[in-house]
């Protein structure tokens, strides 16, 4: 049985958790985000701040961007699950991410073992 919490405090901690990962791999935070539980998914639609570095080389070497971003991404997926099932005790069973640099939004999908059990 998942541990219990109110919907609105199960939002903002998977945010928090959410934005230091972006801190610690980017060394900075989101510009905005959109959580929406539902079942046993949660939907993160964020948008991000490009790092300079690879706003500038996605001009004229995008296949190399392109493979450190599914390698970021990889990564990012794969905190995001560890971190959530350690702080708030609730099972992952995939994470799910897709990240356009040229607009910087992203949109992530966590489902859950189990639906939500909000107190």
């Amino acid at each position: 049985m998942q541990k219990q919490y109110p919907i609105g405090v199960l939002k903002q901690e998977i945010i928090k958790i959410y934005n230091s990962i972006n801190q610690e791999i980017f060394g900075i935070g989101i510009k905005s985000q959109k959580i929406e539980l539902s079942g046993d998914k949660a939907y993160i639609f964020a948008t991000h701040k490009r790092i300079p570095a690879l706003k500038i080389l996605d001009e004229t070497h995008r296949s190399v961007t392109a493979n450190v971003d599914a390698l970021v991404m990889e990564a990012n997926k794969k905190m995001l699950k560890e971190q959530i099932e350690k702080t708030l005790g609730l099972k992952v069973k995939l994470v799910l991410k897709d990240y356009d640099p040229i607009t910087e939004f992203s949109g992530t999908v966590i489902v859950f073992e189990e639906e939500f059990v909000v107190a």
